[in-house]
């Protein structure tokens, strides 16, 4: 049996194998769930008082384990979500603490009294980098499509600011990305982690198209005639005035100040040197479009006639039945607005064709359960294949075969930061069950004793792996197009079966073989 085992631990494609194990098990970077203390920083929102103190935002495609720890706050240990929430609703507005994170220290003042007064997305630690999907992890699913045919170019565009209007409005785990159908008409599909409400869809469908103009003439746009938007407490927010009581309910006025580039400047200085003055005011007003319609006029001050001022503030209102439903509405306008100065208009209108909402809690009692019958249905072909061989020994190998299998796919997933959702666990089903007919088949034809044609191990496992060749480009064959057509979410399933199947076809059932021919050797 000794010599078995060195034949086995000795053997190339089986060193291969355990090779390639261990470079998927360091892709995955598996952690013990009890020893993940602390929360980690999924995105830092621009402006804010994390972003002040020097928090850097995670890159967008960072793996799940390299994200950055908050170990402490003020020194009080932070163990989990629970901790973190309790202990920073301890802090008032112009307050100073510490935050301890993996990566060092930071000194950060509280900035305003909103959800996220300190700027950050926080989430618990990663126990692996295996990325879990929307229908794993619960959130929106929204699929735009351009209102007229776009350049390759322009889709690129699109998605790059998607990504920075959803990164300016605060939000996390994010991804977008271009698909296209059969017929070749385009599409983007945004998923956002967490549900999210109705302003947000109006965000990604909007072109966001933003223009200030002095009578007919523009002076400057969102985008790149901007280069310093306020979000912050002491320069953005609902006026002094607060909100009015109406006949229809309460209305409720914002401002917040933004920095011109010097050309947009000078625009408004020309634009302004010939108006007239009446009552300490030039005779027109800077007047401020949204997609094309009128959201507010400002009056300008006669100081400021041919003048290139750079420090500006723009103004807003929103509406509501109540007091409550009025500031929300107001704070929500303004954060929409500031978003579309940053980031600018889209260059094309983006329809919304579907939107769903999947619940977190589904996707952890399915995970729950494909884990159990991942484990079932191992136990059941260890037992099967035992009662069919009458040799443990033979079994044995096929279970660790099919273990591998799974390891490799995981580990190529967390490589190329690909998230598993419900369709992917379908792929990798379907590439361990065809692997499961493939070591059978290597198994058959090893032990047949009975055919004399093929009577060295040689010929019998060209014999098998012929067939298992055959089944392999036949299915390689038929998920090539749904890979290279981007058929939604099926792109998914063809990756996750095509990774399995190579895998298996190029580096485990060979090893599998070669296992089977020193084991059952006389």
């Amino acid at each position: 049996m000794k010599s078995k085992i060195k034949k086995i631990f000795t053997n190339g494609r089986i060193l291969l194998l355990i090779a390639v194990l261990f470079l998927s098990l360091i892709a995955i970077h598996p952690r013990i769930p009890a020893l993940a203390h602390g929360v980690a920083i999924k995105s830092v929102i621009g402006d804010s008082a994390a972003d002040l103190a020097g928090i850097k935002n995670p890159e967008s495609r960072a793996s799940p384990t390299s994200l950055e720890i908050i170990e402490k706050i003020n020194n009080i240990p932070v163990n989990n979500l629970d901790d973190y929430y309790t202990v920073v609703s301890r802090f008032n507005v112009n307050q100073s603490f510490i935050l301890t994170t993996n990566k060092g220290n930071y000194r950060i003042t509280v900035m305003g009294e909103d959800e996220k007064p300190l700027g950050l997305n926080v989430k618990e630690v990663a126990t692996s980098n295996i990325r879990k999907g929307l229908d794993l992890e619960g959130g929106t699913r929204v699929l735009l499509k351009p209102e007229e045919k776009v350049s390759v170019d322009d889709l690129d565009i699109v998605v790059e600011n998607i990504k920075r209007r959803l990164n300016v409005y605060g939000l996390a785990d994010v991804n977008v990305k271009t698909l296209k159908d059969l017929e070749g008409n385009s599409f983007v599909l945004v998923e956002i982690s967490g549900a999210q409400d109705e302003e947000l869809k109006e965000l990604l469908a909007k072109q966001g198209k933003f223009e200030a103009k002095i009578g007919n003439e523009t002076v400057f746009k969102g985008g790149n005639d901007i280069t310093y938007v306020c979000r912050s407490a002491d320069c953005s927010g609902i006026t002094s005035q607060g909100c009015v009581e109406t006949t229809n309910g309460y209305v409720c006025e914002f401002r917040f100040s933004i920095s011109l580039t010097p050309e947009a400047a000078q625009r408004q200085a020309e634009a302004t040197k010939d108006l007239e003055i009446f009552d300490g005011y030039l005779s027109q007003n800077l007047s401020l479009f949204l997609d094309d319609e009128l959201v507010d006029e400002l009056r300008i001050s006669s100081g400021l006639k041919g003048k290139a001022e750079t420090e500006i503030s723009i103004s807003g209102s929103g509406v509501g039945g109540t007091y409550e439903e009025a500031a929300l509405n107001t704070l929500d306008n303004m954060k929409r607005l500031q978003t579309i100065l940053i980031t600018g208009s889209l260059p094309v209108k983006l329809e919304i064709i579907n939107t769903e909402t999947l619940s977190p809690l589904l996707g952890e009692d399915f995970l729950k359960n494909v884990l159990f019958i991942g484990v079932l249905a191992l136990v059941s072909v260890i037992i099967v294949i035992t009662l069919r061989y009458r040799k443990l020994i033979i079994a044995l190998p096929i279970a660790l075969t099919m273990v591998s299998e799974v390891i490799i796919i995981l580990g190529v997933a967390s490589m190329i930061s690909w998230n598993l959702d419900l369709v992917a666990i379908a792929g990798i089903i379907i590439a361990v069950g065809t692997g499961v007919d493939d070591l059978i088949i290597i198994t058959d034809e090893t032990l047949n004793e009975k055919t004399e044609i093929y009577n060295n191990w040689k010929e019998k496992l060209k014999k098998a792996f012929f067939i298992i060749m055959a089944a392999y480009f036949t299915t390689l064959v038929a998920m090539l197009p749904l890979w290279f057509a981007g058929a939604g979410l099926l792109k998914g399933f063809a990756l996750t079966t095509i990774i399995g199947i190579s895998a298996g076809v190029l580096i485990s059932r060979p090893a599998f073989g070669r296992m089977i021919e020193i084991l059952v050797e006389e």
